[in-house]
């Protein structure tokens, strides 16, 4: 049975990679530090998976962790523009020295494919809609940079040293468990926060910007996927999203519908490093790790509001 590493674990997308493994009934092992990640995200009792606590730039650690691993799945870093803007040496620590740690460990222990989290915000804002793989990167934070730089690595680990390794560009993920409570927090968990409130949520510029929202379960997809895609998958990156795109005022107009409940919410100025508009091009992804997405925008957020108890009655 092979052996599965997912680094940030017990974050929001690691933990549900953890659960869709585990109910496979797959050998899973978790690395994190619970800097962002939370210890009530991890399984319990028997369904626990083998936890190695700690940061991923911690080479001992890491080297402990992947010890018999096939696959590496990496979530884990220090998320958000704002907080890169106003942190940077943390986000590289965290991003792009735990990112080449965790390349250099796995290249000695013979991992068989390493699938690296990166993001859709390595484009920049490309005025070029919709964004395909072979567009200029053009990061306009801290975040992006560390992002770019583990693509990077990767593609230099697998041309250099023959691991095999996969990018993934997510597109703005969403889903049940997604936190709310940082300062840092995605637009879909705040807007819930504000919605069950009935608070004004915030908006950040004029709320005509758009985004490729893309739920979880596409996310968890592509990250299997690209464990046993062709090897000509190898070394490359693509983009992980839906193929559509909302403005966050048609977002917030679909939250209120599908719950009921609506609120007029409250602008504030643009954020330094936040793009205007993101639309993917999902092609690539296709043809070469087999990539669908299941479920699309509105049926993910209906799930999203109603696991949280956000939705009409009768």
């Amino acid at each position: 049975m092979p052996r599965y590493l997912i680094t940030g674990g017990a974050g929001f997308i690691g933990s549900h990679l953890v659960r869709e493994l585990v109910s496979r009934g797959e050998e899973v092992r978790v690395l994190d530090n619970f800097v962002t990640g939370k210890r009530e995200n991890l399984l319990s009792g028997t369904q626990a998976p083998e936890m190695f606590v700690g940061s991923v730039d911690d080479p001992t650690l890491v080297n402990r962790a992947m010890q018999g691993v096939e696959f590496v799945l990496h979530q884990a870093a220090l998320g958000s523009v704002p907080r890169s803007v106003e942190d940077p040496l943390a986000s590289h620590a965290a991003n792009l020295t735990g990112t080449l740690v965790l390349l250099e460990a796995a290249k000695r222990a013979g991992v068989r494919r390493f699938v690296y989290a990166s993001s859709s915000s390595v484009y920049g804002d490309t005025p070029q809609l919709p964004k395909h793989e072979g567009l200029p990167t053009v990061p306009l934070s801290p975040y992006a940079v560390t992002k770019l730089g583990g693509e990077l690595y990767c593609g230099v680990f697998h041309r250099i040293y023959g691991l095999q390794t996969v990018s993934l560009r997510y597109f703005n993920v969403f889903g049940p468990g997604q936190s709310p409570d940082s300062q840092y927090a995605a637009v879909i968990p705040r807007f819930m926060t504000a919605l069950s409130r009935s608070e004004s949520p915030i908006i950040y510029g004029d709320g005509k910007q758009s985004r490729d929202f893309t739920y979880i379960d596409n996310v968890v997809q592509a990250n299997l996927l690209s464990c046993t895609a062709s090897p000509a998958a190898a070394g490359q990156a693509f983009n992980i999203a839906c193929g559509e795109s909302f403005t966050l005022l048609e977002l917030l107009q679909e939250m209120g519908e599908i719950s009921g409940r609506s609120v007029q919410p409250r602008f504030e100025a643009s954020r330094t490093g936040d793009v205007r508009d993101s639309l993917a091009a999902i092609d690539k992804a296709r043809k070469l790790l087999g990539y669908e997405p299941a479920v699309p925008f509105r049926e993910g957020l209906r799930r999203t509001l109603h696991s949280a108890g956000l939705k009409q009655s009768g």
